[in-house]
């Protein structure tokens, strides 16, 4: 790791301080891991995430791992340590395993890149740690840690954009996103899960670019959406998805949603209200994130924009826009692929979340429920899931 010295910013000292603590804690797993690999004629190092969790002192039981190893080479060295291990992902180079507690995947170095036709990357192995590092997405997952000797390897100013807390590409952001243009949500999740900025050419190629999110599966597509709705500021990300166009284009019904008025008059608009309901959710949470609470949070009033009327008295209606904001809730979700078992308790949420906050007064802030499935039974509004 590299070492403070009195030109370094206090920020990075306390981000190395806090690095050496982790890296420590998992050093007997990481390590012997390690010489096993040397022992073979190969290398390892930990990467991508795990390094930027080390920094940032939250470094979790999930270990990445990237070798010089073939798939095949590296079966062969970890079934007799691991007291686990599968092959889910060895055709994108990738084998997992477990370990003493801890979840290790040990990935190929490679590059990877989409064609205009295919909704799958095609996975070719690299022979350098520097020419893997460069296809990952953001500079603050482009760093890595030789093992067993530890030399920090940061080829991209990951290190410095970590601890100015921004998102840049190792490479352009357009290459970037070509290659694969998941990342242009991986974007919008990493900012909301980590609280960081992204970089305004990065933001500019996420508006150019906003269109190749049509290539990625719907499957992976909802997985970054519930990455981003599980994480701390998921307000943030859905800014941003909405901001840059890619909401129009994964959940086009948010963005519709600023077209209209908030009837009760306390928001801007049926946007800024569904974001400040998802907030109040968000508050109710007792048991850590909710997908469930959070998606009814937000997709509560998506039937509004299909329902206004104008009534002669100037006011504004939305009659019976919690029953076709169930059926648009169920198309969207059908088209991201979520399972019928959570589209179902899904709905039911939402509509006692949609329910509850019909309920508000323009004399104090609406609050949905918090009631989370089926099972719920009867709210604190008085309503039933």
């Amino acid at each position: 790791m590299p070492n403070a010295n009195e030109d370094t910013p206090t920020a990075l000292s306390q981000v190395q301080r806090r690095a050496v603590s982790e890296l420590l804690r998992v050093s007997p797993v990481a390590d012997d891991l390690a010489r096993r690999f040397q022992e073979a004629g190969f290398s390892l190092a930990l990467v991508g995430g795990s390094v930027r969790d080390a920094l940032l002192g939250r470094l979790g039981n999930d270990l990445d791992f990237t070798t010089d190893a073939r798939p095949e080479d590296v079966l062969k060295i970890v079934r007799p340590w691991a007291d686990a291990v599968w092959e889910v992902g060895i055709a994108f180079g990738t084998v997992g395993s477990q370990k003493d507690g801890y979840q290790i995947e040990v990935t190929t170095y490679r590059s990877e890149a989409y064609d205009r036709t295919s909704r799958k990357p095609e996975v070719s192995y690299g022979d350098s740690i520097d020419e893997d590092l460069v296809r990952r997405d953001f500079t603050v997952n482009a760093m890595a840690v030789a093992l067993p000797e530890k030399e920090f390897i940061d080829p991209y100013g990951g290190l410095e954009d970590l601890s100015a807390r921004v998102l840049r590409t190792p490479g352009t952001p357009e290459e970037s996103f070509s290659d694969d243009p998941l990342r242009m949500m991986r974007a919008a999740r990493f900012a909301a899960q980590l609280d960081f900025e992204v970089a305004p050419e990065v933001v500019t190629a996420m508006k150019e670019m906003a269109g190749r999110i049509e290539i990625v599966s719907a499957e992976r597509v909802r997985e970054e959406l519930n990455k981003l709705l599980l994480s701390a500021h998921p307000r943030k990300g859905l800014g941003l998805l909405v901001d840059t166009g890619l909401a129009d284009h994964v959940l086009p019904e948010l963005p519709a949603l600023r077209l209209e008025s908030d009837e009760h008059h306390r928001h801007k608009d049926v946007y800024e209200h569904s974001l400040t309901v998802l907030d109040q959710a968000i508050d109710l949470e007792e048991d850590g994130p909710d997908l469930v609470l959070r998606l009814a949070a937000l997709l509560h009033d998506i039937g509004k924009p299909r329902t206004r009327r104008f009534e002669k008295d100037g006011r504004v209606s939305f009659h019976h826009h919690e029953v076709v904001g169930a059926k648009m809730t169920k198309k969207r979700m059908t088209a991201l692929k979520y399972s019928n078992e959570m589209i179902r308790t899904s709905r039911a949420s939402w509509s006692c979340t949609c329910a509850s906050t019909a309920t508000g007064t323009a004399s104090g802030p609406t609050r949905p429920c918090g009631a989370t499935s089926a099972t719920a039974g009867r709210c604190s509004r008085g309503c039933t899931s």
